[in-house]
């Protein structure tokens, strides 16, 4: 298997703290705190992290014990936030600098993120994670040195982990969302036995960072990148050509285009892709809610 070029993007390890540990709280979860304690019980069973585990909470009248750790009672929390704990309070799982980011729980236990209250992840029909599930396997990932072009909260990454990638080299421009990714549990932990020696995280933008992987270095491919409006450059002829470059040749790659109205945006996404695709050498179809591409 050839190795990746290296480098010199910032690694995410050197920018960011460990994934926490701690508790996290919705609405429905603080609430439930509270009414177990006001019934009189001493025991509280269910998850504070998601949906990743179920685990049992000590109730006191004033506080509440996990995991070792002792956390005030939280009123009055808000629909559709996450909270974790800061030291002194609980606090937004959430960020602004320049645009609010935030994480955002889901019936389904894995959550989604939102930039200025636009959704990132499709989550209507099934959990944002068993999405990332079938379009990763549309790629084979198993054996394979895995490109995952835009990370976000990391689904894709861990997909791939959890189907026997033998690596990911996975790139995320905005801080703040490397930031949600310790935040949440759902996401992959580069530090973690399971990943370790697989999965690496660099805090870079993949439009140029692209630049240093060797050609025909990447087994198979995983473009999941802003909306056009945000990140055309993404959408580029220029971009698409180094995705060609750095693929082996019968490599597979999913892109990620979303179902936009051409009614209202006057734009065909997918279509767009596919010609452009074609015209860095690949072939393709639509599959799910984006392209699966062959590179020729």
């Amino acid at each position: 298997m050839r190795a990746f070029a290296l480098s010199r993007a910032v690694s995410a390890k050197q920018l960011l703290v460990a994934h926490y540990a701690g508790p996290l709280l919705t609405h429905i979860t603080a609430a439930a705190l509270l009414a177990a304690r006001d019934a009189g019980d001493t025991d509280w069973t269910g998850s504070l992290d998601l949906g990743v585990s179920t685990q049992t909470a000590q109730l006191a009248s004033d506080r509440w014990q996990w995991r070792g750790a002792h956390y005030p009672y939280a009123e009055r929390l808000k629909d559709r936030t996450i909270h974790y704990w800061n030291g002194d309070t609980f606090a937004l799982a959430s960020r602004f600098s320049g645009s609010l980011i935030k994480l955002v729980p889901t019936e389904w236990g894995a959550p989604t993120f939102e930039i200025d209250g636009i959704k990132m992840l499709p989550t209507s029909k099934e959990s944002p994670f068993e999405d990332a599930r079938r379009k990763v396997a549309l790629i084979d990932p198993r054996g394979k040195v895995v490109l995952d072009t835009c990370g976000g909260l990391g689904y894709f990454a861990a997909c791939c982990l959890d189907a026997g990638a033998v690596r990911i080299r996975s790139f995320e421009k905005n801080a703040d969302v490397l930031w949600l990714r310790t935040l949440n549990p759902w996401s992959p932990d580069p530090d973690a036995p399971a990943g370790s020696a697989r999965l690496e995280l660099e805090h870079a933008d993949v439009s140029h960072a692209i630049a240093t992987i060797a050609d025909a270095s990447v087994d198979a491919l995983l473009h999941d990148p802003p909306r056009f409006g945000i990140a055309g450059e993404l959408y580029s002829q220029v971009f698409y050509d180094q995705l060609a470059r750095v693929l082996r040749r019968r490599a597979r790659l999913f892109h990620y285009t979303g179902s936009p109205n051409k009614l209202t945006s006057g734009r065909d996404v997918p279509r767009e892709v596919s010609k452009r695709l074609e015209k860095a050498g690949f072939i393709v179809q639509l599959a799910l809610d984006g392209v699966l591409a062959l590179r020729r």
